[in-house]
């Protein structure tokens, strides 16, 4: 099914003391660029984030924010670095001794200083784990989202090409109109000059002219290209630059059919393609 590029997500999981957080936000790009934001203490599972996100997503911007809160513990662990605190009692009496009216402090003054007391570690393994996890349930969610609005972008372009294939019809049936109208203009205008004619050279001026009217090939192209849009709207795969280059082409063919033509309703139904087709082109740009 078509994905879009453009979706959010997130998810949530809780450890023991801990409350992990990821969001992931998803909008177009011509390639696959992932970013991710970790917290100093969660930056060991950047690579491992990277990884899980760039297996199931091939192309879009992604931004990866992980976040962690921590939860209320009787049993939390705090480690007293025993090592500071002596040092800092000693510097303390050392300094204490050079003042005239030195001040005490109490224990809880002490432990307020930095790195005096510490949280114990968490278990990096459990913790790895658990972000994989979360992580795989945010990207879960994401392609779910993806594939939700890819749905949707695939109905609009769908309508807009048939819609397309009905004015490459009415091209088809208006090209022998337009080589009969020519030919009708050019006798009139001779008619009109009473002048002479070379007829061999005439019908060899008037197949001249037809050939750089006729735009038979660029509706045959047209017509190819619009079915291979319908194909690709059905495949499983990542579509969006093939989509994209098809759209290009059409657009190409369009701009040709409309120049080569020179009648008005062949250049009414080039800009009704046109049209059509840049609305088409502006779905593509989000499909992944």
């Amino acid at each position: 099914m078509i994905k879009s590029m453009t979706a959010f997500a997130n998810s949530e999981t809780e450890l023991t003391m801990l409350r992990l957080n990821c969001e992931l936000r998803s909008v177009n790009h011509r390639y696959g660029d992932i970013s991710v934001k970790l917290p100093e203490k969660l930056r060991f599972a950047e690579a491992n984030i990277r990884q899980i996100i760039s297996k199931k997503i091939k192309r879009g911007k992604i931004e990866c924010s992980l976040s962690f809160k921590k939860t209320q513990d009787n049993n939390q662990q705090i480690i007293i670095n025993q090592q500071a605190i002596n040092a800092i009692l000693q510097i303390t009496a050392e300094i204490e001794q050079q003042m005239d009216n030195p001040r005490s402090f109490s224990a809880l003054d002490l432990l307020m200083l930095p790195n005096v007391q510490t949280e114990a570690d968490y278990d990096q393994k459990i913790l790895k784990q658990a972000i994989n996890e979360l992580i795989e349930a945010a990207v879960k969610k994401l392609l779910i989202a993806r594939q939700r609005e890819g749905e949707q972008l695939a109905q609009m372009i769908e309508q807009r090409c048939l819609q397309l294939q009905t004015f490459i019809i009415a091209a088809n049936k208006r090209l022998p109109e337009v080589l009969k109208q020519l030919r009708y203009k050019i006798t009139a205008r001779i008619k009109e000059l009473q002048i002479e004619v070379d007829f061999d050279r005439l019908e060899q001026e008037l197949v001249f002219l037809s050939q750089k009217m006729d735009v038979d090939e660029e509706i045959d192209r047209l017509k190819t290209h619009s079915e291979e849009v319908l194909r690709l709207l059905k495949q499983n795969e990542p579509v969006g630059r093939r989509l994209d280059f098809l759209m290009q082409e059409m657009n190409r063919e369009a701009n040709t059919l409309g120049s080569k033509s020179g009648d008005k309703e062949m250049t009414q139904i080039a800009i009704e393609l046109k049209v059509l087709i840049e609305q088409m082109r502006e779905q593509v740009q989000n499909i992944e």
